[in-house]
């Protein structure tokens, strides 16, 4: 290879604009990937124009965004998280690959793995939630979802972890902004999920864009080679993000693309993706004759990405067969899956005995909210080639599930925007829904005292309230989380009716609502439920579908206590913990773990097979679970452990075992967790690596972070080094 084309095997475009105008791209092989590009005639074209007219036939690999599905659109990801369910979301994304790869995409730029403790930040929407542990169950079965039991399995398609890493703990919650994080919180809380991703095969990550610790994750060696591969092990390629390797320049730490592209590859960075018209790897043929880049290095990445290629069979079966690409994505199974996964995700905040509501009770249903019958606010952000007209809202799935027992009508009320408009408005995709304009003043008042008028004339209000799908996301962070726009005028008018209410909660983080649950009795959050979400909530409103989801974040109740978190350090103080302010409690709304069922549970103390930790030894900790309720129901049992002294001060208390449990009416189960020194090691910042120390441990097992049922064990032996990146499974 020339070491042009070396350096466009290690370059990414975007595909925005006509497809002629890649062809002579393609021919001289000036890139090796594309991305955003989901019509299988042209990725056939531009794939043929590779292995049959270039140079050197090598393959293309195409990348997307596969989020939360790709023409069937699943709950975003961090209602998925909500479902505590890693079978189910493997499952999840083993549909989105099949319908992705059917079209020829190869390579998801997900899971995004980044734990994230501040609701502010947009992105949250996309994460696994705070929790370190749970995010690697997640991990773990997503990779294996996307990809299969190998890379190259039919149907599947290579998993790309993101961002590596830290870019959930931006400054403030703003997209972009820095990040200052210790070693402690790196080794703990930030890299386990991208260390079980790699444990579980991943084939790419996704460096991030921004500064960590004022050196850009893109041209961090240390992150990318030292950690990532020296320490997790990690063997496939990294890939940048958009312009992370041009945006150097701008992040005053490269002097220009030249040096940038130099500074991204060295670095442990493999492919830069890049918008057009080229990236600034296209300079590093002559950083190389200039020895500003050994061409070893460069031979490294580019025998990194054709590895991939040829994992992925492209290079015997570069095409992909069109009309089967329409069979797998019409499958309605696939809707099946996705109403499912929906289904499990959702979690009761309150509820009064307002809920589930029975059929027939009411004859005259208002579904009223800005979002009720919003067919794009369902599927949620990170969303593009979704079908719209096969997607149902809640007022559809209620009316639908009522059918003749009720008349059901809706009415939007208020409208939701953004005062930033989104940075997705400008990305004209076929098929897209295109946003709504500006209500005026007139029409504004017209749809409010409409909605009004058909609350005052129902028997029942089904109110939605929350987020539009845009004001989550990639450039959505707020600063603000009480209800946007006129909503919280709407709650009040429809409360003061003295209707029947429950209300239904949309938004892709949590948000600050205290004047809502003081008052309606019935308040079930659905995040963005996706393709089938409505059919999800109708049914769950009535009772067809217990609610069993639990909260994978800490819900604040204002936005003056974020960042917040459970497994936070004690303080000198404890007893004081939830008076750290004076003008309102600093504990949580709700705290992780929570969820309430239309049934009731008990969960026994824990039992211990035996009471110490031995070096190299487990420990087998079991709980029985009761239903003790009327109805059919999950729950989901969670175990958390403290260390009460040690050579660190440890949170007061961690996740370390978790398992969701369907229960008939008076039925018990007993469930049991294994801990091992995975459960125990921490990394310490006094010893600079990973420990295990001896002596006692608490043990909680319930169904929240406020878990109650207690029981200690110890760790014996010496106090010892730990093992590094193990990442202990759910149960």
């Amino acid at each position: 290879m020339t070491l042009e084309e070396k350096a466009g095997q290690v370059s990414q475009q975007f595909m925005f604009g006509k497809v002629d105008d890649f062809v002579p791209v393609v021919r001289d092989q000036k890139v090796g990937s594309l991305l955003f590009v989901t019509d299988p005639a042209i990725i056939n074209r531009l794939q043929k124009v590779a292995v049959e007219e270039s140079r050197l036939k090598i393959p293309l690999i195409f990348g997307y965004d596969v989020i939360h599905g790709f023409r069937t659109i699943f709950p975003v990801p961090l209602a998925n998280a909500a479902s505590w369910d890693p079978e189910g979301v493997e499952n999840a994304q083993a549909v989105a690959a099949a319908e992705a790869r059917a079209v020829g995409i190869h390579w998801a730029f997900s899971p995004m793995l980044d734990v994230a403790r501040d609701p502010r930040w947009g992105r949250i929407v996309e994460g696994p939630g705070e929790d370190p542990f749970l995010a690697s169950a997640l991990a773990r079965a997503q990779v294996k979802g996307f990809q299969g039991p190998a890379i190259g399995t039919p149907g599947r398609i290579i998993a790309g972890p993101k961002h590596f890493a830290g870019y959930a703990a931006a400054d403030g919650g703003r997209d972009y902004d820095g990040v200052q994080l210790s070693d402690a919180q790196l080794y703990n809380v930030i890299l386990p999920p991208f260390a079980a991703a790699v444990q579980a095969g991943a084939g790419n990550v996704m460096s991030a864009y921004m500064d960590l610790n004022d050196v850009p994750a893109v041209g961090n060696h240390w992150l990318l080679t030292d950690v990532l591969r020296g320490q997790m092990g990690f063997k496939g390629w990294v890939v940048s993000d958009a312009n992370g390797t041009k945006n150097q320049v701008v992040q005053h730490f490269a002097r220009d693309e030249a040096d940038a592209a130099v500074r991204s590859i060295a670095a442990g960075n493999d492919m830069e993706m890049s918008f057009g018209p080229a990236a600034s790897a296209a300079t590093l043929a002559a950083s190389v004759r200039a020895g500003a880049l050994p061409e070893a290095t460069l031979d490294q990445a580019v025998r990194r990405i054709l590895i991939a290629k040829f994992r992925m069979g492209l290079f015997e079966h570069p095409y992909v067969d069109e009309a089967q690409a329409a069979r797998t994505l019409a499958d309605p199974a696939h809707r099946d899956a996705a109403q499912r996964a929906a289904e499990r995700s959702f979690v009761l905040l309150k509820n009064d005995g307002a809920l589930p509501l029975r059929a027939g009770q009411h004859r005259h249903v208002a579904v009223i909210g800005a979002s009720a019958n919003s067919k794009r606010d369902m599927l949620g952000p990170w969303a593009f080639q979704y079908d719209l007209p096969e997607t149902v809202t809640v007022f559809e799935g209620v009316r639908d599930r009522l059918g003749s027992a009720a008349t059901v009508e809706t009415a939007p009320g208020v409208q939701l925007k953004r005062n930033v408009p989104s940075m997705f408005e400008s990305i004209t995709i076929p098929g897209q829904a295109k946003p709504e304009p500006r209500w005026d003043a007139a029409r504004a008042a017209r749809e409010y005292d409409a909605a009004i008028a058909l609350a005052k004339r129902s028997d029942l209000v089904i109110l939605t309230l929350g987020e539009a799908e845009d004001m989550s996301g990639e450039g959505a962070s707020r600063a603000d989380l009480t209800l946007p726009g006129d909503q919280m005028k709407l709650f009040d008018a429809v409360m003061a009716l003295g209707k029947p209410v429950v209300v239904v909660t949309m938004s892709g983080r949590p948000l600050a609502l205290g004047p809502v649950l003081e008052r309606a009795p019935a308040v079930l959050h659905t995040w963005f439920g996706g393709t089938r979400g409505g059919t999800a909530i109708a049914r769950t409103l009535f009772g067809d579908v217990n609610p069993g989801g639990k909260l994978p974040v800490t819900w604040p109740r204002s936005v003056g206590q974020v960042p917040i978190f459970y497994a936070h350090n004690s303080t000198h103080m404890p007893k004081d913990q939830g008076k750290r302010y004076w003008d309102i409690p600093s504990t949580p709304q709700f705290e992780f773990g929570y969820g309430l069922s239309y049934t009731r549970f008990r969960i026994d103390a824990p039992t211990f097979d035996t009471p110490a930790l031995r070096p190299g030894g487990r420990i087998v900790v079991s709980t029985r679970v009761t239903n003790t309720g009327d109805r059919p129901g999950d729950e989901v049992v969670q175990l958390y452990i403290h260390q009460q002294a040690g050579r660190a001060s440890r949170p007061v208390r961690e996740l370390k075992g978790f398992q969701r449990v369907t229960l008939r009416p008076g039925e018990t189960r007993t469930v049991s967790f294994t801990i091992d020194e995975s459960q125990v090691q921490y990394w310490s910042a006094a010893e600079r690596g990973w420990v295990v120390d001896p002596g006692r441990f608490d043990v909680w097992v319930g169904s929240s972070s406020n878990a109650q049922g207690h029981g200690q064990f110890s760790v014996e032996g010496p106090a010892r080094a730990g093992r590094g990146f193990l990442t202990g499974g759910a149960g």
